[in-house]
């Protein structure tokens, strides 16, 4: 009996492992793909019901469930193209995100067309499948250069079982969210220096996606812009690795304020300090 069992959990355990290993960005970023063709076949309705998490939100301009937007009309006209140009995946692949261009045409001629730039937060469910979790948008203008590819495979080491903790978990980034805001309002510029990894990318309307914190800091100090921000919601996955926040902010941008929705993607780094990979800004009156 002894032997049956130890069996059993080197199977079991194995089956994990085995699980693990095939975790890779290709995941997400084909899963995202295969979004944007069903939309490009079904319409835009249709193809974020297919694909929605049952407790998935964008933000109308307050938060709402995919599945109860989406459900509640006939139809959204034009057409809606997108391509993944920035992909992670937790290592566990419980977690992913993927962001890039996107293109909406309400028409026939190319003056009909918005530019601007998506970010999709995916998770996934009992039985393993990526289901969309967030999504959010900015526009700007066409973006006159090529969007460079960054997917980047996880970091084996943070491979693990089922967190002990999870709510433990959530509230470690939730704490985080809420440090960063409470920085903001001290110093925007001291408060990314501090929090922005070095890959970190900032989406802001009107603008196209910049990367790197020097290019950032640049960009806040050159746009006097200061910022007031309170978290909603976060979460984090099952290997710690990877976590979203999101919530509302205030921003002043030289002399004109706002309002917007941000969400946030993090990582861990080596020290075990989680910093922010991903950010952006969607105003509020402009939904």
């Amino acid at each position: 009996m002894k032997k049956i069992i130890l069996a059993a959990t080197f199977i079991g355990y194995s089956a994990f492992a085995l699980a693990q290993d095939a975790v890779n960005v290709n995941k997400v970023v084909s899963v995202e793909q295969a979004f944007d063709k069903l939309v490009e076949r079904k319409g835009i309705k249709d193809g974020f019901l297919a694909v929605a998490d049952p407790d998935g939100i964008i933000f109308k301009p307050d938060v709402v469930k995919i599945v109860d937007f989406y459900s509640k009309i006939d139809k959204q006209a034009g057409k809606l193209s997108w391509q993944p140009k920035f992909a992670r995946i937790s290592a566990n692949g419980d977690l992913a995100f993927t962001a890039g261009p996107y293109v909406y045409q309400n028409g026939k001629t190319d003056d009909d067309k918005v530019f601007g730039d998506y970010v999709s937060i995916w998770r996934t469910n009992a039985d393993g499948k990526l289901k969309l979790l967030i999504d959010l948008g900015i526009q700007h203008p066409e973006a006159e250069e090529e969007v460079v590819t960054d997917f980047k495979e996880p970091d084996p080491a943070h491979r693990s079982g089922p967190s002990k903790d999870p709510f433990g978990a959530k509230n470690v980034i939730i704490g985080t969210d809420k440090t960063f805001n409470h920085g903001l309002t001290l110093s925007a510029m001291a408060s990314y220096k501090e929090f922005l990894s070095p890959e970190g990318r900032y989406y802001f309307p009107g603008f196209p996606p910049m990367t790197g914190t020097d290019v950032v800091m640049k960009f806040i100090n050159n746009e006097a812009i200061s910022i007031t921000a309170e978290t909603t919601d976060g979460g984090r996955a099952a290997s710690n690795d990877l976590a979203y926040t999101y919530g509302h902010a205030r921003i002043t941008k030289g002399n004109v304020v706002g309002n917007y929705n941000y969400v946030r993607v993090w990582e861990i780094d080596k020290t075990k300090k989680w910093n922010i990979l991903l950010e952006i800004f969607s105003p509020i009156e402009n939904e």
